[in-house]
């Protein structure tokens, strides 16, 4: 099989993603920015069960860390067949007068300029124009990009848009060169990202009652649909925003 690269491996989505795709037989970057324990639980796990990854510390949001981690990877593991882009923050819930400009920077650039410069280096590898074999990527957006937010999200929202824009024109751009570049959009999932939204059993309930389904997905539901994403059984997909939401977001009567 190939190797996959994880942002944001060691918890939530990325970390359900790096366990599927190492049971597929592939090897895992599982990348982390500062949670060596959780990324090392992550590479312990797979490695118990007979896979092969490791962790890899970087920072997406700077430019030279992510150079360093794709030349880390090429030595340790070998050159990338497979990209997912699950790093990312929330920023938190913050009203639109309350905004900072450094604090906006911060959540742009590790959502929108880590994903880019990732896919930078991704495409440098698997490019057949460049002598690759080709490859897939799969940007981790959210539902919140095609409904401006949950309250007080709506930073949030206008940076998953920009991840969605950025997978579309990539598609195209790298079509021909044996690349293609997907998204999938998740509903509210149980992640540490969520845990503290979530564990209000009150709060819990009026999120689930915005989902058609009436609940909140687990991480391993979101991870599924990356894997069929890399995998050819999508060779003819690509540009596409994959929603896996739960039937999307109501409104109640």
């Amino acid at each position: 099989m190939g190797v996959v690269v994880i942002t944001g491996g060691s918890r939530g989505i990325g970390a359900a993603a790096a366990c599927m795709a190492a049971a597929r037989g592939d090897a895992v970057a599982v990348n982390y920015r500062s949670g060596r324990e959780a990324a090392d639980a992550v590479v312990t796990a797979i490695l118990e069960t007979g896979g092969r990854a490791e962790a890899f510390q970087a920072d997406v949001a700077d430019d030279d860390d992510v150079r360093r981690l794709f030349e880390a990877i090429d030595r340790r593991l070998g050159p990338p067949s497979a990209l997912v882009n699950s790093a990312g923050i929330t920023g938190g819930l913050r009203a639109v007068e309350d905004f900072t400009g450094d604090w906006l920077g911060r959540l742009m650039t590790v959502n929108i300029v880590g994903t880019i410069l990732c896919c930078r280096e991704a495409v440098r590898r698997m490019s057949t124009a460049n002598g690759g074999a080709g490859g897939a990527i799969v940007n981790v957006s959210s539902m919140a990009s095609t409904i401006g937010g949950r309250p007080l999200s709506s930073h949030y929202a206008a940076a998953k848009a920009a991840v969605d824009a950025f997978t579309v024109g990539l598609a195209k751009e790298v079509a021909g060169r044996g690349i293609r570049v997907n998204a999938v959009r998740p509903g509210m999932t149980r992640t540490d990202m969520t845990e503290d939204r979530l564990a209000d059993p009150a709060k819990h309930a009026a999120i689930a009652a915005t989902i058609a389904m009436g609940r909140v997905a687990a991480a391993e539901e979101i991870a599924r649909a990356i894997l069929w994403l890399l995998s050819d059984e999508a060779s003819f997909v690509s540009g596409a925003c994959l929603d896996v939401s739960g039937g999307g977001f109501v409104i109640g009567g």
